[in-house]
């Protein structure tokens, strides 16, 4: 016969309990003040998930309605800035590509992408093959009748109902990434920068494929992950920068045929969208190649000021040297913190600082490029007091860059915001996205101090890494797996040598109430 266990050695098999879904307005004060507008922080007698208003409904929601303030945004230009008056669209701050390329790169006419000569100063679509296609559908989709000013305001139409789509996969993936964090999908939704740029370019596109990577590697299926990080570098180019900072977590963890699933996946993917390209369109595909090799400093980068408080400004070429040498220096200080961090950092922290030293050290700047970090921001430092301020930089940027460009436009009259100001604007992007970078890597070095770790997990995005015992590292042996003094919660860390194992966890006990009581306010 068989006996049934015993409740102590049931409790002491099963490992260590698993924290509580996070509940932010208990942990952050911006939260818990914010939430003020709605009743107050979560009561600690509040059924969580027993209403049809789940998390993820509620940010979805959220975001289809940000993204229609961002629209309403673009108003003054969709009556007329766009089509009368080159200076309307940037006093108004509603400057968008999308209407002014629907005719400047053929789709008015009909013109197949990368194949057909264009007319214009450009000899071909200069964006990556996937992002092309996206802006060839979205011309399916619009009226081939009517005077070309009403079949461009549709053509905007159809790719902001398109891009709109492109945000909530983002939101959704972002929500879901972090399984018990499942409200930090509202700073994605929440966040003003991108619903003022959402519709200036197609950068959501690219956003949504690596939004969904990501959200495949945290499930462990490197594979499906490589593929749409391939799709995405498809779409644009800064998604492949992610494999780099992902080799060096494998190989900490020694998790390298992951890492060799998810590279093999993200090269069949490109290969898959490029290659009928490269054959038959050669000179077409590598437009895009070339455009941004030999493209001079342009708006937005610490680049500009310098060229334009020089006397001589660097040649195209030297900058191009200079800007690949600092980011190859980031990238190697980057690939030092992966190895030498007390815990070994999770994998959107190293994701959002590859990106963000790109967007650093670039020659340009645009401001819809904030689209790129926002999502990897939220999973790498999920803090709204710091999320916010990078945001303020950021609105700053975005109305700095109109201002000065009405400015340039306006002749003589100089109506805006003269290069001093602008640069002003710059410094403020470049500072707002450093700040945030900082406070990451600074959570690298005090894990205890780490938004996401001091609930007590490891990595939540970091699927076969979360849990994963270090393989190799740069850390002394007598410093491996040791407490990091910080304040703050107390924090203890303990690894298991087994392999495939996930009792990597912290223990931080949740507060017994929110701030102000547990009246059950929602």
């Amino acid at each position: 016969m068989c006996s049934m266990p015993r409740a102590e050695s049931t409790q002491a098999s099963a490992g260590p309990p698993e924290p509580e879904p996070e509940r932010p307005t208990w942990r952050d004060e911006v939260a818990a003040s914010g939430s003020e507008l709605i009743g107050g922080p979560l009561g600690r007698h509040a059924q969580v998930g027993a209403s049809w208003w789940s998390p993820v409904r509620v940010i979805v929601l959220v975001a289809i309605g940000v993204f229609g303030l961002g629209m309403a945004q673009k108003a003054p230009c969709y009556d007329g800035g766009w089509f009368r008056g080159a200076g309307s669209q940037y006093t108004h701050a509603c400057y968008s590509d999308i209407p002014h390329l629907y005719q400047g790169r053929g789709f008015a006419d009909g013109l197949v992408p990368y194949v057909d000569r264009l007319p214009g100063d450009m000899a071909f679509l200069e964006y990556p093959v996937l992002t092309g296609a996206f802006m060839e559908f979205a011309s399916w989709l619009t009226p081939g009748d009517g005077t070309i000013q009403y079949r461009e305001q549709w053509y905007w139409m159809v790719n902001a109902a398109l891009l709109m789509v492109c945000a909530l996969v983002i939101v959704v993936c972002v929500t879901r990434v972090h399984a018990r964090r499942p409200w930090d999908g509202l700073l994605v939704a929440l966040a003003p920068a991108a619903a003022l740029t959402a519709t200036i370019n197609w950068d959501l596109l690219a956003g949504a494929l690596t939004a969904a990577a990501l959200l495949m590697w945290s499930r462990s299926r490197p594979l499906a992950f490589g593929v749409l990080l391939g799709l995405a570098t498809a779409a644009k180019l800064y998604p492949l920068l992610i494999l780099g900072p992902l080799l060096v977590l494998c190989w900490r963890a020694g998790r390298m045929r992951a890492f060799g699933m998810a590279m093999g996946g993200a090269v069949a993917a490109w290969l898959a969208v490029n290659l009928p390209v490269m054959i038959f369109a050669f000179e077409g595909w590598s437009t895009f190649y070339v455009f941004s090799r030999e493209r001079g400093v342009d708006y937005g980068s610490f680049w500009l000021i310098l060229a334009q408080n020089s006397a001589a400004p660097p040649a195209t070429e030297t900058v191009n040297t200079l800007a690949t040498l600092l980011m190859l220096l980031c990238c190697g200080g980057i690939a030092a913190l992966t190895l030498m961090g007390p815990r070994r950092p999770r994998f959107a922290q190293v994701a959002f600082l590859i990106v963000a030293a790109f967007v650093l050290t670039n020659k340009v700047y645009s401001p819809q490029y904030v689209l790129w970090l926002v999502p990897l921001a939220v999973l790498a430092r999920p803090k709204w007091r710091d999320f916010l301020i990078w945001q303020a930089c950021e609105v700053a940027y975005f109305l700095g860059i109109w201002m000065y460009l009405a400015y340039t436009t306006s002749g003589e009259a100089h109506q805006g915001l003269p290069p001093e100001g602008y640069h002003w604007a710059i410094a403020a992007h470049l500072l707002g996205t450093l700040f945030l970078a900082l406070m990451v890597v600074r959570d690298i070095l005090l894990p205890e101090r780490d938004p996401v770790r001091t609930a007590g997990v490891d990595d939540p995005s970091g699927g076969v890494l979360d849990g994963a015992p270090d393989v190799f590292t740069l850390r002394r042996a007598e410093e491996r797996g040791t407490r990091v003094a910080a304040s703050g919660p107390p924090v203890e860390w303990t690894v298991e040598p087994a392999e495939g194992d996930r009792s990597s966890r912290a223990t931080a006990p949740l507060p017994e109430e929110p701030p102000g009581g547990s009246s059950g306010r929602a």
